[in-house]
């Protein structure tokens, strides 16, 4: 990758852009299944989006590891990430702090990630998902903090058995990862208290 073309692609202001981004992801963990618009995107090489190259600009730096899954594991996507974050990137899905999958229905298991543990639960993982839409796939009907009443998203591809794994994930409570779906210019947040309905088949 030209060397020009490693440092072009960050936030154009970005204190501001950064701040703005992380508001976002803040807002839509605390309200589970809820959009949250974002503005402030980049330009990273593709395969990575503008949104989740501005997620991984606004939370990572030099002492949070990331693993990439293999679509985007290229040297373009890790020098950009580098010269913009100084997040290192880690093969060993249990050392990452965040990972990010531009193939979501082929992504490793959830367990596969680091978990925490019961005295520091806010030491594993939080996956941020690269989905075509909000709408496509089959509908998650959400319950838990945050949500009122329900919440209804149903994003695509998800990874495989999701309902079965993401179950799973809120039985290890409070371990667990978090999930950030990104599509577009919106982001959705699945923290690991939010519940899928019963019955739901989810991708």
């Amino acid at each position: 990758m030209p060397t020009t073309a490693v440092i072009q692609g960050g936030f154009r202001a970005p204190v501001f852009d950064a701040q703005s981004v992380f508001r976002a992801v803040m807002d839509a963990m605390a309200r589970p299944g809820s959009r949250r618009s974002v503005t402030a995107l980049t330009l990273p090489p593709a395969p990575m989006s503008p949104l989740a190259g501005a997620v991984a600009l606004a939370l990572c730096d030099h002492d949070t590891p990331v693993w990439l899954d293999r679509q985007l594991l290229s040297v373009d996507v890790r020098n950009w990430l580098g010269f913009h974050s100084g997040a290192p990137v880690t093969s060993i899905a249990t050392e990452a702090h965040f990972a990010f999958a531009a193939a979501p229905d082929e992504l490793v298991a959830l367990e596969s990630f680091a978990q925490g543990s019961q005295d520091y639960p806010d030491r594993s993982t939080t996956i941020v998902l690269q989905v075509e839409s909000f709408d496509s796939g089959p509908p998650l009907v959400l319950t838990g903090p945050g949500i009122r009443t329900t919440a209804t998203v149903a994003p695509s591809p998800m990874p495989r058995h999701f309902s079965a794994q993401w179950r799973q994930n809120g039985a290890r409570f409070p371990r667990g990862v978090d999930l950030i779906l990104v599509s577009g210019g919106e982001i959705v947040c699945l923290p690991r208290t939010t519940r899928i309905a019963d019955g739901q088949a989810g991708g």
